[in-house]
Protein backbone atom coordinates (compact mmCIF):
# COMPACT_ATOMS: atom_id res chain seq x y z
CA UNK A 1 0.00 0.00 0.00
CA UNK A 2 1.19 3.24 -0.76
CA UNK A 3 0.05 6.74 1.19
CA UNK A 4 0.33 9.63 -0.65
CA UNK A 5 -0.20 12.97 1.63
CA UNK A 6 -0.46 16.35 0.55
CA UNK A 7 0.31 18.62 3.37
CA UNK A 8 1.22 21.94 3.96
CA UNK A 9 3.49 20.91 7.34
CA UNK A 10 5.19 17.81 6.22
CA UNK A 11 7.88 17.75 9.09
CA UNK A 12 4.34 17.70 11.91
CA UNK A 13 4.44 13.39 10.27
CA UNK A 14 8.41 12.59 10.60
CA UNK A 15 8.20 11.66 14.23
CA UNK A 16 4.82 9.40 14.24
CA UNK A 17 5.79 7.33 11.33
CA UNK A 18 9.19 6.67 12.03
CA UNK A 19 8.20 4.69 15.13
CA UNK A 20 6.92 1.40 16.10
CA UNK A 21 4.41 -0.40 13.50
CA UNK A 22 4.32 2.12 11.15
CA UNK A 23 8.26 2.18 10.62
CA UNK A 24 8.88 -1.99 10.86
CA UNK A 25 5.91 -1.67 8.28
CA UNK A 26 7.94 1.13 6.27
CA UNK A 27 11.24 -1.15 6.66
CA UNK A 28 9.40 -4.26 5.07
CA UNK A 29 8.42 -2.41 2.30
CA UNK A 30 4.88 -3.08 3.32
CA UNK A 31 3.53 0.17 3.82
CA UNK A 32 5.60 3.32 1.67
CA UNK A 33 4.40 7.01 2.53
CA UNK A 34 5.16 9.80 0.51
CA UNK A 35 4.52 13.46 2.03
CA UNK A 36 4.10 16.15 -0.87
CA UNK A 37 4.43 20.00 0.39
CA UNK A 38 1.80 21.58 -1.21
CA UNK A 39 3.75 24.76 -1.31
CA UNK A 40 5.87 23.38 -3.73
CA UNK A 41 3.07 22.96 -6.49
CA UNK A 42 2.28 27.31 -5.80
CA UNK A 43 3.31 28.90 -8.50
CA UNK A 44 4.31 32.38 -7.46
CA UNK A 45 7.23 33.73 -6.01
CA UNK A 46 6.18 33.47 -2.94
CA UNK A 47 4.65 30.18 -2.69
CA UNK A 48 1.22 31.55 -1.65
CA UNK A 49 -0.96 28.57 -1.51
CA UNK A 50 -4.29 30.40 0.46
CA UNK A 51 -6.63 33.33 0.11
CA UNK A 52 -9.58 35.20 1.57
CA UNK A 53 -13.07 33.55 1.00
CA UNK A 54 -15.43 35.14 -1.60
CA UNK A 55 -18.73 36.84 -0.07
CA UNK A 56 -16.53 37.49 2.48
CA UNK A 57 -15.85 36.28 5.80
CA UNK A 58 -12.88 35.21 8.60
CA UNK A 59 -9.97 32.43 8.02
CA UNK A 60 -8.57 31.56 4.51
CA UNK A 61 -8.93 29.33 2.54
CA UNK A 62 -6.85 26.62 0.45
CA UNK A 63 -6.26 27.55 -3.39
CA UNK A 64 -7.44 25.38 -6.32
CA UNK A 65 -4.45 25.33 -8.50
CA UNK A 66 -1.26 24.14 -6.13
CA UNK A 67 -3.90 21.38 -5.24
CA UNK A 68 -4.59 20.04 -8.34
CA UNK A 69 -1.11 20.85 -9.83
CA UNK A 70 0.01 18.76 -6.78
CA UNK A 71 -2.43 16.00 -7.17
CA UNK A 72 -1.71 15.83 -11.51
CA UNK A 73 1.66 15.54 -11.03
CA UNK A 74 1.91 13.22 -8.19
CA UNK A 75 -0.58 10.78 -10.11
CA UNK A 76 1.62 11.21 -13.74
CA UNK A 77 4.98 10.50 -11.74
CA UNK A 78 6.16 6.49 -13.50
CA UNK A 79 7.78 6.06 -10.31
CA UNK A 80 4.93 6.79 -7.37
CA UNK A 81 3.22 3.76 -7.68
CA UNK A 82 0.84 2.03 -9.87
CA UNK A 83 -2.80 -0.19 -9.00
CA UNK A 84 -6.12 1.31 -8.44
CA UNK A 85 -6.12 4.83 -6.40
CA UNK A 86 -8.16 6.01 -4.04
CA UNK A 87 -8.39 10.01 -3.52
CA UNK A 88 -9.79 11.19 0.09
CA UNK A 89 -10.43 15.15 1.17
CA UNK A 90 -10.50 15.54 5.24
CA UNK A 91 -13.77 17.43 6.20
CA UNK A 92 -15.68 17.63 9.13
CA UNK A 93 -18.86 17.19 7.20
CA UNK A 94 -17.47 14.16 5.54
CA UNK A 95 -18.80 10.24 5.97
CA UNK A 96 -17.68 9.10 9.35
CA UNK A 97 -14.49 7.10 9.56
CA UNK A 98 -14.74 3.59 11.02
CA UNK A 99 -13.60 0.14 11.03
CA UNK A 100 -15.11 -1.63 8.73
CA UNK A 101 -14.32 1.49 6.06
CA UNK A 102 -9.94 0.71 7.11
CA UNK A 103 -10.39 -3.16 6.56
CA UNK A 104 -12.60 -2.31 3.54
CA UNK A 105 -9.68 0.40 1.81
CA UNK A 106 -6.99 -1.77 2.60
CA UNK A 107 -8.54 -4.81 0.55
CA UNK A 108 -9.19 -2.39 -1.81
CA UNK A 109 -6.89 -0.15 -2.70
CA UNK A 110 -3.18 -0.27 -3.82
CA UNK A 111 -2.77 3.54 -3.28
CA UNK A 112 -4.45 6.01 -1.11
CA UNK A 113 -3.71 9.93 -1.57
CA UNK A 114 -4.96 12.43 1.32
CA UNK A 115 -5.56 15.99 1.01
CA UNK A 116 -5.04 17.37 4.60
CA UNK A 117 -6.93 20.62 4.56
CA UNK A 118 -5.65 23.59 6.71
CA UNK A 119 -7.13 26.51 7.97
CA UNK A 120 -11.06 27.67 6.85
CA UNK A 121 -10.87 24.55 4.31
CA UNK A 122 -10.50 23.87 0.82
CA UNK A 123 -11.71 25.95 -2.47
CA UNK A 124 -15.00 23.59 -3.20
CA UNK A 125 -13.92 23.01 -6.80
CA UNK A 126 -10.70 21.06 -5.90
CA UNK A 127 -13.15 17.51 -5.79
CA UNK A 128 -14.69 18.63 -9.41
CA UNK A 129 -11.64 19.68 -11.15
CA UNK A 130 -9.19 16.00 -9.71
CA UNK A 131 -12.13 13.91 -10.84
CA UNK A 132 -12.63 15.29 -14.19
CA UNK A 133 -8.26 15.38 -14.30
CA UNK A 134 -8.11 11.68 -12.92
CA UNK A 135 -11.65 9.93 -13.37
CA UNK A 136 -11.45 9.65 -9.91
CA UNK A 137 -13.97 10.18 -7.17
CA UNK A 138 -12.57 12.59 -4.11
CA UNK A 139 -14.70 11.36 -0.97
CA UNK A 140 -14.60 13.40 2.03
CA UNK A 141 -14.05 11.97 5.36
CA UNK A 142 -14.81 12.87 8.79
CA UNK A 143 -13.37 10.94 11.92
CA UNK A 144 -15.56 12.73 14.36
CA UNK A 145 -18.16 14.99 14.60
CA UNK A 146 -15.43 18.06 15.78
CA UNK A 147 -13.56 20.55 13.79
CA UNK A 148 -9.66 20.44 13.65
CA UNK A 149 -7.18 23.16 13.04
CA UNK A 150 -5.89 20.68 9.81
CA UNK A 151 -6.09 17.28 8.45
CA UNK A 152 -2.62 16.18 9.42
CA UNK A 153 -3.95 14.48 12.68
CA UNK A 154 -7.06 12.51 10.42
CA UNK A 155 -3.96 11.59 7.63
CA UNK A 156 -2.10 9.78 10.79
CA UNK A 157 -5.59 7.85 11.94
CA UNK A 158 -6.43 6.79 9.09
CA UNK A 159 -2.76 5.64 7.40
CA UNK A 160 -2.55 3.72 11.21
CA UNK A 161 -5.96 2.19 10.87
CA UNK A 162 -5.46 1.03 7.65
CA UNK A 163 -2.16 -0.05 7.57
CA UNK A 164 -2.85 -2.46 10.91
CA UNK A 165 -5.16 -4.95 7.95
CA UNK A 166 -2.51 -4.90 5.54
CA UNK A 167 -0.94 -8.55 6.09
CA UNK A 168 2.15 -8.85 7.59
CA UNK A 169 2.38 -5.45 9.19
CA UNK A 170 0.35 -6.96 12.71
CA UNK A 171 3.45 -10.00 12.20
CA UNK A 172 0.03 -12.55 12.91
CA UNK A 173 -3.46 -12.33 11.42
CA UNK A 174 -4.43 -13.30 15.05
CA UNK A 175 -3.30 -9.96 16.26
CA UNK A 176 -6.29 -8.09 14.86
CA UNK A 177 -8.72 -9.16 17.60
CA UNK A 178 -10.97 -7.08 16.78
CA UNK A 179 -11.91 -9.91 13.63
CA UNK A 180 -12.63 -12.44 16.59
CA UNK A 181 -14.02 -10.62 19.44
CA UNK A 182 -15.09 -6.94 18.16
CA UNK A 183 -13.43 -4.02 18.86
CA UNK A 184 -12.63 -2.73 22.73
CA UNK A 185 -11.43 -5.95 24.08
CA UNK A 186 -11.22 -6.36 27.55
CA UNK A 187 -7.23 -7.73 28.12
CA UNK A 188 -5.14 -7.94 31.03
CA UNK A 189 -1.63 -8.46 31.98
CA UNK A 190 0.88 -9.86 35.15
CA UNK A 191 0.52 -9.41 37.60
CA UNK A 192 -2.12 -11.73 38.23
CA UNK A 193 -3.07 -9.40 41.75
CA UNK A 194 -2.46 -6.01 41.76
CA UNK A 195 -2.41 -4.05 45.21
CA UNK A 196 -2.91 -0.03 45.84
CA UNK A 197 -3.91 1.62 49.04
CA UNK A 198 -5.09 -1.45 50.76
CA UNK A 199 -7.42 -2.88 47.86
CA UNK A 200 -7.07 -5.57 45.55
CA UNK A 201 -7.69 -5.41 41.95
CA UNK A 202 -7.33 -9.45 40.37
CA UNK A 203 -7.63 -10.42 36.83
CA UNK A 204 -10.64 -12.48 35.98
CA UNK A 205 -10.78 -16.34 37.22
CA UNK A 206 -11.74 -17.39 33.99
CA UNK A 207 -8.42 -16.03 32.04
CA UNK A 208 -6.15 -18.09 34.82
CA UNK A 209 -8.08 -21.50 34.09
CA UNK A 210 -6.36 -22.72 30.52
CA UNK A 211 -9.95 -23.27 29.38
CA UNK A 212 -9.68 -22.21 26.32
CA UNK A 213 -13.49 -22.52 25.59
CA UNK A 214 -14.36 -20.76 28.03
CA UNK A 215 -11.80 -18.01 27.55
CA UNK A 216 -12.86 -17.73 24.39
CA UNK A 217 -17.03 -17.19 25.54
CA UNK A 218 -15.71 -14.50 28.26
CA UNK A 219 -13.56 -12.76 25.27
CA UNK A 220 -16.59 -12.73 23.08
CA UNK A 221 -19.08 -11.14 26.25
CA UNK A 222 -16.77 -8.66 27.39
CA UNK A 223 -15.65 -6.96 24.29
CA UNK A 224 -16.73 -2.85 23.96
Amino acid sequence: MRFDILTLFPKIFDSYFSESIIQRAREKKLVEIAVHNVRDFAEDTHKKVDNSPYGGGPGMVLKIEPIVKAVDSILKNKKSGKGKTKIILFSAAGKQFNQKMARDFAKKYDRIMMIAGHYEGVDERVKKVVKDITGIKVEEISIGHYTLTGGELPVMILVDAISRHIPGVLGKEESLEENRFGIGLSVYTRPEVFEHQGKKYRVPKVLLSGDHSQIEKWRKGHAR
